[in-house]
C-alpha cells in the first residue's frame, strides 16, 4: 500500500545539488495526493529557470518506483518560488541583479538585455532598469526608441511612473526621457537623482528579478545603486584580451570592497571566439582564450558561460529583437544557460543563512 509517509521518505534521497539538501527538508514537495497506486505532488523550485529541473523531476519518479513501488503511476507538477532575502521595504522585488563590467566595450548591455528575457521566457516576472546615464542604448535593443512612459497616481496620490512593457518585461532608460541626439552634461548629484528615480519613482508591481544594467568602470551610479538598494549579487561581463579582464578585477574590487559588500554571482566572458557563420564549426579565438574562466577561477567565483563573437547578436540588437528570441538561434541557447546559470547562483546565494 501507497502511503504518504512512504513517498516522503522516498523523496529524501532526492537531493538538491545546489543547496547540498533533501527536497523534503527543503520544504519543496507540496500538494501530495495518493489514490490507490497514483501519486501526485508538486516539486516548488527556489527558480523557474532552474537548469536541473528536468533531472529532479527525473530522480523523483525513481526515488519513488525504486523505494515506494513499482507500479505507481506518478504525476509531478514542477513549479517555483523565486526565493528571496530582500528587505521588507522592497518585498516586492524579490532579486536584484547589477551587470557590471570593468570597461565599455565588451557587450555588457547585450548580456544583461538576454539575460533579464532569458529569466522571462522561464516564467519569471523580470523588470530591467538601464542604469547607463552616459550611454542609454536599451530603448534601441528593444525597438521603443521613441515611445515615453506613462505617469499615474497611486492610492496615496503619489505619482507613478509607468515602466515600458516589451517582451514580457518591463523596461525603464534615462533614454526614454531624453533627446537621443542631445548630449546631457550629468553632474553628480543629478546622476544620483535620476538614478533613485528609475527605482523609486516606478510602478513595477511584483518582480521576481531585477536587473540592472550598470555603466562601464567605478562611479557614481554604482555607489549610488550598491550603498541604496539591498543587492541580490552581480554579474561581471568581460572579454578575454588582457587589457579587458584588468579592468574587469577593478570592477570585481569595487564590489568586495567594505563599504560595497555585494556578492558576486559570477563572470561572464564575451567575444570568447569567432565563429563565421558559413563555417560553423570553426573557432577563431582573436581575443585570447579562456580569460574569463580563469578571472572567475581567481576569485573564486562562477564562470557563468561564453558568448561567441557573432555578427547576428549585434544585428538583433540593433534591429530591436534581442538574439534570445529566435528559438532556433544557437546564441539564443547560450544566453539562455547563462540565465539559468545566474538565477541558480541567485537560489544559492539566498539558501545561505
Amino acid at each position: 500500500m501507497i502511503t504518504s509517509e512512504k513517498i516522503f521518505s522516498a523523496l529524501r534521497y532526492v537531493e538538491d545539488p545546489d543547496l547540498k539538501k533533501d527536497l523534503v527538508t527543503l520544504n519543496m514537495i507540496e500538494d501530495l495526493k495518493i489514490e490507490g497506486n497514483k501519486v501526485s505532488f508538486t516539486v516548488v523550485l527556489t527558480t523557474p529557470a532552474c537548469p536541473m529541473k528536468d533531472m529532479l523531476e527525473n530522480a523523483c519518479r525513481n526515488a519513488i518506483l525504486h523505494f515506494v513501488s513499482k507500479e505507481a503511476e506518478i504525476s509531478i507538477n514542477m513549479s517555483s518560488r523565486v526565493t528571496s532575502r530582500m528587505e521588507p521595504g522592497l518585498k516586492d522585488i524579490k532579486n536584484i541583479i547589477v551587470v557590471a563590467s570593468g570597461k565599455g566595450g565588451v557587450g555588457k548591455s547585450t548580456v544583461a538585455v538576454n539575460l533579464a528575457l532569458g529569466l522571462a521566457k522561464k516564467g519569471a516576472k523580470v523588470g530591467l532598469i538601464d542604469a547607463d546615464i552616459y550611454g542609454p542604448s536599451i530603448p534601441i535593443m528593444f525597438g521603443v526608441e521613441g515611445e515615453r512612459p506613462q505617469a499615474s497616481q497611486n492610492a496615496e496620490g503619489k505619482t507613478r511612473i509607468e515602466p515600458i512593457e516589451k517582451y514580457g518585461i518591463k523596461l525603464l532608460s534615462i533614454g526614454f526621457f531624453t533627446d537621443p541626439n542631445q548630449p546631457v552634461p550629468w553632474r553628480g548629484p543629478m546622476v544620483s537623482t535620476a538614478v533613485k528615480q528609475l527605482f523609486n519613482d516606478a510602478d513595477w508591481g511584483e518582480l521576481d528579478y531585477m536587473i540592472v544594467d550598470l555603466p562601464p568602470g567605478t562611479g557614481d551610479i554604482h555607489i549610488t545603486i550598491t550603498q541604496g538598494f539591498p543587492i541580490t549579487g552581480a554579474v561581471i561581463v568581460t572579454t578575454p584580451q588582457n587589457v579587458a579582464l584588468a579592468d574587469a578585477r577593478k570592477g570585481l574590487g569595487m564590489f568586495l570592497m567594505d563599504s560595497v559588500n555585494v556578492p558576486l554571482l559570477g563572470v561572464v566572458e564575451n567575444m570568447s571566439y569567432f565563429t563565421p557563420a558559413e563555417l560553423p564549426e570553426n573557432k577563431y579565438y582573436i581575443f585570447g582564450q579562456n580569460g574569463g574562466q580563469a578571472l572567475a577561477q581567481q576569485y573564486g567565483i562562477a564562470f557563468l558561460g561564453e558568448i561567441p563573437l557573432v555578427k547576428s547578436i549585434s544585428d538583433a540588437g540593433d534591429e530591436g529583437r534581442p538574439v534570445i528570441l529566435d528559438e532556433n538561434d544557437l546564441m539564443g541557447t547560450a544566453f539562455m544557460q547563462i540565465a539559468e546559470r545566474v538565477a541558480q547562483q541567485v537560489a544559492i546565494r539566498n539558501a545561505v543563512k
